[in-house]
């Protein structure tokens, strides 16, 4: 990371390794919400996107970055139901569902990629670092991928040129709003302190990330 504050110093420490596109958009991703928070993600995923999409190969980039983003949230839950400690009963039925519902995600997006005539990237290998040493740890990081994932959405449906295919990874984004909900009544945490999420400006965001955009 540069010398400058974190705002969400939890995703500084997962580490997304792979060489694909998706994988240098996700760590982008990650490190632009380290940094400012989740509301960078959306300017910084349509800026990379809108560079090189085009057409209905730009489709299928699109939707390989989604795939990677949900086999990221698919492997958290799954970790986290074997590796938190003393998960049981409310928790353990909700982490249980977010893993089969972001499991779910990832064989939907596999369908919606093949059918464009392309084929999944290989999934990236993750570390989460010591998110499951504790279930606030858990809980926390949870909570920011879920915004994350929102953000990331956010920014790259616009860039989708299949109406069909905007109209699939809306209704993934609206069950991502749904997960964070979730995760914040969990917490204990306000569900919608803002009627808005925060908007920030591309240059801001590119100027903080461009270590790690490649």
């Amino acid at each position: 990371m540069p010398n400058t504050k974190l705002v969400l110093p939890e995703l500084a420490a997962v580490e997304v390794r792979g060489l694909t596109r998706s994988a240098f958009m996700l760590r982008s991703a990650l490190a632009a919400g380290a940094i400012y928070g989740g509301a960078a993600v959306t300017p910084l995923v349509r800026q990379v996107i809108a560079q090189e999409a085009e057409g209905e190969s730009g489709d299928v980039d699109i939707l390989n970055f989604a795939y990677t983003l949900e086999v990221l949230e698919a492997a958290f839950y799954e970790q986290a139901l074997t590796e938190v400690r003393g998960l049981s009963g409310d928790l353990k039925e909700l982490t249980t569902e977010l893993r089969d519902n972001e499991t779910e995600h990832v064989s939907v997006l596999t369908t919606m990629i093949r059918n464009l005539g392309g084929e999944p990237v290989p999934d990236p290998e993750v570390d989460f670092g010591d998110a499951f040493a504790s279930q606030e740890k858990y809980l926390t990081l949870a909570q920011t991928f879920e915004d994350t994932g929102v953000s990331a959405y956010n920014g790259a449906a616009p860039q989708i040129k299949d109406k069909k295919l905007l109209a699939a990874a809306g209704t993934i984004a609206q069950v991502e709003g749904r997960h964070a909900a979730l995760i914040r009544l969990k917490r204990g945490a306000e569900i919608a302190p803002e009627a808005f999420d925060e908007a920030l400006e591309r240059d801001e965001v590119l100027r903080a990330v461009d270590p790690y955009v490649v």
